[in-house]
């Protein structure tokens, strides 16, 4: 289970690995999804601004952001889901779906930029809900530019 600390840090329990201790991971949110009047933008939190120098010559960024209404530990345990929600489709292993429901609830989009102003990146569509916590953004690569949209696998 992940909780947020006084510092809004969102923390892991600890846990062990075969080749040593137990660690505790703690991520930061950078920003959280906003969804405004049909506009959808990621509010970078003002200390993290100056992070935003140069994406502006980026057409589209990778968005990780955590599915933080979907965060229980009975969810966390399912590893099987019926693609989509359809149920006439056969169960299929959480990792080869984007279903919220997983181990760890992270979740990633590809994002066109539409524009970037006072530390909000305008972004053409985000499968994220409003108030989403934004963990990280990264630029794409020209290579992932143009394996947007193709199913790779």
């Amino acid at each position: 289970m992940v909780s947020a600390d006084q510092n809004g840090a969102l923390q892991t329990e600890s846990f062990g690995l075969p080749e040593g201790p137990a660690k505790t991971f703690k991520v930061f949110p950078i920003g959280v999804v906003r969804k405004i009047r049909g506009r959808q933008e990621i509010q970078i939190f003002k200390k993290y601004l100056e992070a935003t120098e140069g994406l502006e010559g980026f057409s589209r960024v990778i968005v990780f952001w955590w599915f933080d209404r979907n965060d229980s530990p009975d969810k966390r345990t399912v590893l099987k889901v019926h693609p989509m929600g359809d149920t006439t489709a056969p169960l299929r292993g959480v990792f080869a779906t984007r279903s919220p429901v997983r181990p760890n609830l992270l979740g990633v989009t590809v994002c066109r930029i539409l524009g970037i102003k006072n530390g909000t990146i305008t972004v053409e569509a985000i499968d994220a809900f409003d108030g989403t916590p934004v963990l990280d953004i990264k630029p794409c690569s020209p290579e992932e530019e143009d394996a947007v949209g193709k199913r790779l696998g």
